[in-house]
């Protein structure tokens, strides 16, 4: 089982940059694929980006790509998401995410361990 600590939200101006991190406090990242969600008020949360831990494969959502990058540190077990070029369509809740199932199967099976969340606002 893994418990999940994410943090790094903040308010920048569009343009700007934010790292998010998300770390195991509990268990390892070992056979996971750990991901980022986000959900802005009024909206469904949606898919952001996710890494397989076992080979770094990486995922993206369109809208990030090109912007966003998400990357892991083996000795901290820890998960990253460095965020450039932000836009205030960014601006949402951010919540990491861990199971070992693909992140192909999340929409119709979420990931069954979550983070608090880290709220994300970027001003124009």
């Amino acid at each position: 089982q893994v418990q999940l600590v994410d943090s790094g939200g903040g308010l920048v101006q569009a343009g700007g940059s934010l790292r998010l991190s998300c770390a195991a406090s509990r268990g390892a990242f070992r056979y996971y694929v750990i991901g980022w969600f986000r959900q802005a008020p009024g909206k469904e949360r949606e898919f952001v980006a996710a890494i397989t831990w076992s080979d770094d494969s990486t995922y993206y959502t369109d809208s990030v790509k090109g912007r966003f990058t998400i990357s892991r540190d083996n000795a901290k077990n820890t998960v990253y998401l460095q965020m450039n070029s932000l836009k205030p369509e960014d601006t949402a809740v951010y919540y990491c995410a861990a199971d070992p199932s693909h992140y192909t199967n999340w929409g119709s099976t979420p990931p069954g361990y979550w983070g608090q969340g880290t709220q994300v606002t970027v001003s124009s």
